[in-house]
């Protein structure tokens, strides 16, 4: 795998990430379903899943940089385990409205599973991680990496402005169902 390849899957990942936070908003904005504390954390693992994504198209593809998206992507499955298994008892309804019959959690778990799979099957082609001299020379990314990279960073910048709205400067509710922030100003 070239480089050029190697920045043009990351770019994939990145819409891929963007997707499934515009879906988890979505939900939020046009169902009307505020998220709970562990569904903030896995937007979280999936923003910081992008962060190393995105470090691979903006510096070059780097083991580095993939071990960091691998390890928020573990910690997003490990986040996404722990709701999945709260909501395992039979006649438990789940948090939320289902998505293609899983709830958003379940879908998590599944895309911080695949995340990793992919992850680690992209590390195992080291042509990306080729030198020219002393220097790695990062590989200037197209308008279609550009894109994922300011579509994510917007989409993240919107979760954490929804979240602050949701949870005030406090500890979020459990179950919440009011923007705090907008409750206490009115």
């Amino acid at each position: 795998m070239t480089r050029s390849l190697a920045v043009t899957l990351n770019a994939l990942g990145l819409y891929a990430v963007a997707l499934v936070l515009t879906a988890a908003f979505a939900a939020q904005l046009l169902l009307h379903e505020l998220p709970c504390p562990l569904c903030l954390l896995q937007r979280l693992q999936f923003a910081a899943l992008a962060v190393g994504l995105i470090l691979n198209v903006r510096f070059g593809p780097r083991p580095s940089h993939y071990a960091l998206s691998l390890f928020a992507a573990a910690a997003g499955f490990v986040f996404s385990t722990r709701q999945v298994l709260l909501h395992i008892m039979p006649g438990d309804a789940g948090y939320g409205t289902a998505l293609l019959g899983y709830h958003y959690y379940t879908l998590a778990l599944i895309g911080f599973a695949v995340a990793i799979v992919l992850i680690a099957a992209i590390l195992l082609f080291d042509r990306q991680f080729e030198r020219d001299g002393a220097e790695m020379q990062p590989v200037a990314p197209g308008p279609f990496a550009t894109a994922a990279v300011w579509l994510v960073i917007a989409l993240t910048i919107l979760n954490v402005a929804s979240t602050l709205l949701e949870c005030g400067f406090g500890a979020c509710a459990d179950n919440p169902v009011v923007y705090e922030l907008l409750k206490r100003g009115a």
